[in-house]
């Protein structure tokens, strides 16, 4: 939030139906906005695809990070990529990065943070996250994020896998 409610119209267009909020996992019920989120291939969070197989082994991802983003639904022509395990919800502030006790909360578990599908002659994939494609500092700590973070170390390949999916070079 805000970025996912700006992105929601072009979304749209596509039958995808992004939400504006943050999906956080819970711990005993409550939100955890510290915990990272990784999706993996076994545990099927992380699905298996052109795009985590690579052209060839040393292309191959098992595991990508991402911090925090949106939850979507997508149409049945959609392939999922990133699945949001079973206690995860949507925290959707009136204010980005303002919770309190009203703050209301969607249960997003099994909803998407990635998928790609066909488009006429071409391709599409949608995100609902977006510093795990990037790799950035944050805050007077200069804290890692996005693909220089720990636990993210293969995400540099997911999004050259994307990429090359996406050209048509991985099929």
């Amino acid at each position: 939030m805000p970025l996912a409610g700006a992105a929601a119209g072009l979304a749209a267009a596509f039958d995808v139906e992004f939400t504006d909020g943050f999906a956080v996992e819970t711990i005993d019920g409550e939100p955890d906005l510290a915990r990272p989120t990784i999706f993996r291939l076994e545990d099927e969070t992380l699905r298996m695809h052109a795009i985590t197989r690579g052209r060839d082994d040393g292309e191959s991802v098992s595991s990508v990070r991402s911090f925090t983003g949106q939850a979507f639904r997508a149409p049945e022509s959609a392939e999922p990529l990133l699945v949001l395990p079973a206690n995860f919800i949507t925290l959707m502030p009136r204010t980005a990065w303002q919770f309190d006790d009203a703050t209301r909360r969607i249960a997003t578990g099994g909803w998407l943070q990635g998928a790609v599908m066909p488009v006429g002659r071409g391709r599409a994939a949608f995100f609902g996250e977006a510093a795990m494609f990037s790799a950035q500092v944050a805050g007077a700590e200069r804290t890692p994020m996005g693909m220089n973070s720990p636990m993210a170390e293969q995400n540099y390949q997911f999004a050259l896998n994307l990429m090359h999916w996406l050209s048509g070079m991985l099929d």
